[in-house]
């Protein structure tokens, strides 16, 4: 139970109400929200199109094409309904856990909103600046709502509140009035699931479709809003102070762009994970340097691996055998950045995920919490790496991809050619991609799709 006051927890529902009414009388966003809201979109769907490659999905894909067909379509894929493409985008944005992520909300706002509007702006030929705007709210919504609404320990937040963030976006899109959208706000607070982190820790990959399950809820809320099914006006009120927890978060202020916050990540694991790999590069570097790539591995004699608690509790898998416990190890990332220089999707094939040498790396890798880093109360990690002939140290304070240190437009466009090629022809995706960066005004999104095929 929330051990806030209802006072508290009014002043967090006025200031999403405040928000999603403000929503109501804009034609643009800000300059550089919008920018945000545009590398969320091409982040999510660089994601979006890299999962679709995995056997589970494709196969899932083409069972609902068949039974669901509507309009919308990926390249070299089945047509779907909205509600299918929903279900597909959400599950295949995070099968690699390479998609943004947000430190307030404690989970990824974002990529349930793409996955459900992405048909929806394609069907009713939505302008760009529309579509935009709509997961600009909708991510607003989620993130106030991810810090507010916290979840409970044993508990995975991508089947809980996302959904409240896809029932705004959709409802903008929709072009419902204020209180219509408020409708499907709480007729989601009426129903939001309770999702387990147990299959991340089982190696199971159900944790997949939790994002699905959040983005049909959202769809569904907003459709039934628009309906004119009704909802009890202070029903998130009632699951805040019943079923959430409170993280001492104070109201944040209506004009705070979180998307501006959110990350955006160059390996495809948990970001707990980023800090371990990009030190390992560094490691590697240093080392590929003195003795070369064939050498350097024979030499190490051992690897510590000093991190923050949350770390540790979240990413602390060791000898990971499913793709999901590997996303969430730590030892695996520094491995693999010893090993292939990179923490790519491609490490979860068998023939990488299982090579003796990472694997002999990986059971060399110790970790360590360590008493300054968790004092600090920052997230950081300090890599010690030592050889035959001398020691290598490197601390990682702050990752690429974060908002200090963004990726540039190339290596946004570059992420997305590379995790789009199994269905998109390079020169196809980067002309995608120019035109939403750099034509994109009076664009309908449905006319940039079609870039793709």
């Amino acid at each position: 139970m929330s051990q806030e006051s209802p006072t508290a927890n009014k002043a967090q529902l006025n200031s999403i109400v405040e928000l999603i009414n403000h929503y109501s009388t804009i034609d643009t966003l800000p300059s550089s929200t919008e920018y945000a809201c545009l590398r969320m979109l091409i982040d999510t769907l660089s994601c979006i199109f890299e999962g679709r490659d995995t056997p589970e999905v494709k196969s899932l894909e083409l069972s609902l094409g068949s039974e669901t067909a509507g309009i919308f379509r990926f390249p070299k894929g089945p047509k779907l309904s909205s509600w299918s493409c929903a279900t597909i985008a959400s599950m295949a944005s995070t099968w690699s856990e390479a998609c943004e992520g947000l430190p307030y909300a404690h989970g990824r706002p974002g990529l349930a909103i793409v996955g459900a509007l992405l048909s929806l702006a394609v069907e009713r030929n939505a302008p760009v600046k529309d579509l935009l705007r709509a997961l600009s709210l909708g991510y607003e919504v989620g993130a106030r709502c991810g810090g507010w609404l916290r979840i409970r320990p044993g508990m995975h937040v991508d089947g809980n509140w996302p959904g409240l963030g896809v029932a705004v976006a959709v409802s903008h899109l929709l072009k419902l009035r204020p209180e219509q959208t408020l409708a499907a706000l709480n007729i989601a607070a009426c129903q939001m699931p309770a999702s387990l982190y147990l299959p991340i820790k089982t190696g199971h990959n159900a944790r997949n479709t939790y994002l699905s399950h959040s983005a049909l809820l959202g769809l569904m809320s907003a459709y039934s809003a628009q309906a004119g099914i009704t909802s009890p006006s202070h029903a998130l009120l009632e699951y805040a102070e019943h079923h959430a927890l409170d993280d001492g978060l104070p109201v944040p202020d209506t004009t705070h762009p979180f998307i501006e916050d959110a990350y955006f990540k160059p390996f495809a694991s948990a970001r707990h994970v980023h800090y371990g790999v990009e030190a390992a590069l560094k490691v590697r570097q240093s080392l590929a340097s003195l003795m070369g790539e064939s050498e350097f591995i024979k030499s190490i004699n051992s690897i510590v691996l000093k991190v923050y608690p949350e770390a540790a509790t979240y990413a602390g898998n060791r000898d990971p055998q499913a793709t999901i416990t590997g996303q969430f190890s730590l030892s695996l990332g520094v491995a693999s950045a010893l090993r292939f220089g990179h923490m790519d999707p491609k490490i979860y094939d068998p023939a990488l995920f299982f090579d003796p040498e990472l694997r002999h790396l990986e059971r060399m890798v110790e970790i360590e919490v360590d008493p300054d880093i968790a004092r600090s109360g920052l997230r950081q990690a300090v890599l010690c790496v030592k050889t035959i002939n001398a020691s290598y140290e490197e601390k990682i304070e702050h990752l690429m991809g974060d908002p200090r240190f963004p990726m540039s437009e190339s290596e946004v466009e570059d992420k997305f050619t590379k995790y789009s090629a199994g269905s998109v022809k390079a020169h196809a995706a980067q002309q995608f991609i120019q035109t939403l960066f750099h034509k994109r005004e009076g664009l309908h999104f449905a006319d940039a799709w079609q870039i793709l095929f």
